[in-house]
């Protein structure tokens, strides 16, 4: 559920992320069938219209921590 930045300061509750309100989905790890967590890049690959596959992890954690040190090398 995506509230508008000026209710959720009135009512208290966090803010949605801007991709959410943009419509974008910016989920990057999801759960496999096999119990893995394997991370997505944020961008959709222009050919295949697919995103690419970042590496799988055992944990979520794992996971959430390599997309971590991911942003940060990208954008230092």
């Amino acid at each position: 559920m995506v509230y508008s930045l000026l209710s959720s300061r009135r009512s208290g509750l966090v803010c949605a992320p801007s991709a959410r309100i943009k419509g974008e989905d910016r989920e990057m790890v999801k759960k496999l069938k096999s119990g893995e967590y394997r991370l997505y890049s944020r961008k959709k690959d222009a050919k295949t219209g697919r995103r690419r596959n970042l590496g799988t992890f055992g944990t979520r954690k794992a996971a959430e921590a390599h997309e971590r040190a991911v942003q940060y090398f990208k954008h230092r």
